[in-house]
Order: C-alpha cells, then sequence, then structure tokens
C-alpha cells in the first residue's frame, strides 16, 4: 500500500490519500494506516472508508485506534451503513475526548438526510456527487446548505470519463466551501476508455486546471463515444456485480455480508 501510494503522489502529485477498506481484517487496514503515517508523515491528511463493512463497535474500535492519523483534515468514511449508526460511533468517541470526523456518501445521498445528519451530529462531511445529487446546480444548493449547518463538504467519485470528470472539476471551484479535496477513481481509466479529444484529463500537482474555454473545456471525441456506445450495446452487464468479482479474484466462496466485522 505505501508503495503503491508513493507512485500515485510521485505521478499526479496528490497531497491527501485515502484507503478503501473493509476488505481485510480491520487490524491490518489499521496497520496499513499507520504505515502511510509513517511513511508520508502528517503532511498528508490520511482517510479510510471501508463501505460500511463495519458494525458500531469496530467503527468506534477503529476510530479509537486511529484517533491521531486521521485528524488533521483526514476523516473516518462510512465504517457502518445508517446515520443512526454513525451517530452513535460519534457520540462514543466524543465521550473519550475523540474528535475524528466522519464522512459519508451512503447515509447521506439525498436533501432530507441533511438534517438528520446534522441533528444526530452522524456526519461532518457530507460527500457529493453531481450526478447523483441531480446535477450541477444541486450540488451547489447543497453547499449552501452543508455551510449554514456548519458541515464540510466533499465529492465522491466513481469510475468515469474526462466529460463527467471536468463536470466534477467545474462544480468543486464553483462551491466554495468544497475545502476537503475530492476523491478520484480516474487514474484507473485507461487511455482506451477514454471519449475527451487529446486522451486522458491531465493532473498538475495533484489538481485538475480549470480551462479557459467555454463550457466544460473539452471536446467529445465522437469516433471514440461511438466505440463505447457499441461495446456497451454488447456486453451482457448492466448491473454492478463485486459478488463475482470477488469470487473471481480473491476468493471462490466470498460472500457479500455487510456488517463483515
Amino acid at each position: 500500500m505505501v508503495r503503491q501510494c508513493r507512485q500515485m503522489i510521485e505521478t499526479y502529485g496528490f497531497e491527501e490519500i485515502k484507503l478503501k477498506g473493509g476488505v481485510l481484517d480491520p487490524a491490518i487496514e489499521i496497520e496499513s494506516i499507520r504505515a502511510l503515517r509513517r511513511e508520508f508523515g502528517p503532511k498528508y491528511p490520511l482517510r479510510i472508508d471501508p463501505n460500511c463493512a463495519w458494525s458500531v463497535d469496530t467503527t468506534v474500535e477503529v476510530g479509537r485506534a486511529l484517533k491521531h492519523e486521521l485528524a488533521g483534515g483526514g476523516y473516518l468514511e462510512d465504517g457502518c451503513a445508517t446515520l443512526q449508526g454513525m451517530g452513535e460511533v460519534r457520540r462514543r468517541l466524543l465521550a473519550e475526548n475523540n474528535h475524528t470526523l466522519q464522512a459519508s456518501n451512503v447515509a447521506t445521498t439525498c436533501f432530507a438526510d441533511i438534517p438528520v445528519a446534522r441533528q444526530l451530529d452522524a456526519v461532518q462531511i457530507v460527500l457529493c456527487d453531481p450526478h447523483y445529487w441531480g446535477g450541477m446546480r444541486n450540488v451547489q444548493q447543497l453547499a449552501h446548505l452543508t455551510s449554514v449547518l456548519g458541515m464540510g463538504l466533499s465529492m465522491h467519485s466513481n469510475s468515469h470519463l474526462g466529460v463527467s470528470m471536468m463536470a466534477m472539476t467545474h462544480v468543486a471551484a464553483a462551491c466554495p466551501n468544497l475545502t476537503y479535496a475530492c476523491d478520484t477513481h480516474y487514474p484507473w481509466q485507461t487511455e482506451k476508455d477514454e471519449v475527451i479529444v487529446g486522451g486522458r484529463v491531465k493532473f498538475a500537482n495533484g489538481c485538475v486546471p480549470i480551462p479557459d474555454r467555454p463550457g466544460l473545456g473539452v471536446d467529445l471525441d465522437y469516433d471514440q463515444l461511438a466505440r463505447g456506445r457499441e461495446r456497451y450495446a454488447k456486453i451482457p452487464f448492466r448491473k454492478r456485480d463485486d459478488t463475482a468479482e470477488m469470487r473471481k479474484h480473491v476468493d471462490p466462496n466470498w460472500e457479500r455480508i455487510l456488517p463483515r466485522w
């Protein structure tokens, strides 16, 4: 994990590190975060996201173990699956003078969730997405709401193409209180998947520069777009199937169980 993060930082200039957890025993993932802190020091905020794989008790244990590693701009994301559970985690950690922040894109997915999250003090940082939240203007409204409520804001990424990447970049730049670095899965995309002219979006010092051009600042490669549409029409998959992928690559007997620990 340390080697991979070093490679990512050297290639893209990223200044924050997020561990996608919930895969290995929590003790191993705790040690992974500690190894990252030892390697990169306090300059790099650390995050961990187990994708709701933990119970409330386990989330509290991890928050307790990583109190110092997740401080300084980092956070614990979606340790458990519900606002009520995250609220309980927050209450128990605060009772120990542990102010580890919690972020979410699972328990907070619509505007109706925000007042509940604030009332329970379950989520301190909302992870938005202009696609999932209904567009750029909606994210700007979300930014205003979270600012009024004293909540933090960031953006949660998924696998996407350059035109989507630029849409997220523009809306992030237009939200003054989006002060936590956005997630990105973009480095995992390949050149052959890209549908914008000129190839993949370039990072500069860990950031995506805003082009000085109209619209999103990129042009679509319509031949590449047509090839992508053709591939989409031919493949039989329409839903994400993590279970099948885990059984294929990791463990043939793997089952999706939440919470796993």
